[in-house]
């Protein structure tokens, strides 16, 4: 199977790639009967969409896979924890009329939520992970007046940078795509001292290891 793992910065990837012996300069290794691509897309959705979009055109996949931290809405959700992610929208890409905000879709110009196209083969490790709805913003939330209109709108679980633009970039190539984070804090007035992500970074690094090794 050919599989691209794409992640927003190497840090996210950066416990798989020594397990794996991933020399500095080299961007692939193998699994098993697997090559795995990785592709470091840089922060955000532009970037994202731009470094996959571009990689796509010349590279055909069996599966992508998305790994990352994400912010988390939902305090029942503990820091460090590994979540499958079966949704994702643009959460901000839309208008203001006054008071409201109105997405793409009220503005009948396109759509903002995206699932990923089904990869047509079991993972049975996937049941392990609560499976979750995810928003991609251009600026992450920090103030209490944002995050409830958020919560009122969209009632998501997560917050990325990048994912929704994973989901579409591979729809629109018609691959297949799994979004798999951890939670490295909550969404909440901005506090560092608050958040963990070298547990989220491991966490999600070992779970990767053990998917691998569900693979068909």
């Amino acid at each position: 199977m050919e599989i691209l793992l794409i992640a927003a910065t190497a840090r996210e990837i950066e416990p798989s790639l020594n397990h794996f012996a991933v020399k500095e300069g080299d961007t692939a290794f193998n699994f098993g009967n697997h090559r795995i691509q990785c592709l470091i897309t840089g922060l955000g959705m532009v970037a994202t969409a731009f470094e996959l979009g571009k990689h796509l055109v010349t590279n055909s996949y069996d599966l992508v896979i998305n790994l990352g931290i994400a912010g988390s809405f939902d305090r029942n959700l503990a820091i460090g924890q590994v979540l499958h992610i079966t949704d994702d929208s643009f959460a901000d890409l839309g208008a203001e009329d006054g008071d409201q905000f109105l997405s793409i879709d009220d503005l009948g110009f396109g759509q903002s939520v995206y699932k990923p196209l089904d990869f047509g083969f079991k993972l049975p490790i996937l049941n392990e992970l609560n499976q979750v709805s995810s928003i991609t913003v251009n600026r992450v939330h920090g103030s209490d007046g944002s995050i409830a209109k958020t919560l009122t709108r969209l009632s998501p679980k997560l917050e990325s940078m990048e994912g929704a633009a994973v989901f579409y970039a591979c729809n629109q190539v018609q691959i297949p795509a799994l979004q798999i984070r951890s939670v490295s804090n909550y969404v909440e007035r901005r506090n560092r001292e608050n958040w963990n992500i070298d547990l989220a970074i491991k966490n999600l690094n070992d779970y990767f290891l053990r998917l691998l090794n569900d693979l068909p």
